[in-house]
């Protein structure tokens, strides 16, 4: 009998001893890992600032409405320049559509 409770006395000494080594290396494993995210969450922060919204422009004063005369006159001059090509086709078509607008 004394060999068999020398023998169970061994095997709860060599089990408790391997789950204390266990149990301290699973939190020493955690807190690598907890320091490495905090880290690594610490340069995430550091390299990309925070965006800052972009200025809104104050909206343009209401140009005065103009005669048709001042219109046409317009008109023909953005043609004159699409036609020396110094406006493109969509240049052209935003400030005929401005003109007509006004």
């Amino acid at each position: 009998m004394p060999g068999l409770l020398r023998g169970i006395a061994r095997t709860a000494v060599v089990a408790g001893t391997a789950t204390a080594v266990s149990n301290r290396v699973s939190r020493r494993q955690a807190g690598r890992w907890a320091a490495e995210d905090q880290r690594d969450a610490f340069y995430a922060a550091q390299a990309a600032p925070p965006v800052a919204p972009a200025p809104v422009a104050p909206p343009a004063p209401a140009a005065p409405a103009l005669s048709m005369d001042e219109r046409l006159a317009q008109l023909t001059q953005l043609a004159a320049l699409k036609d020396q090509g110094v406006l493109t086709d969509a240049e052209f078509a935003a400030q005929k559509a401005q003109i007509l607008s006004s």
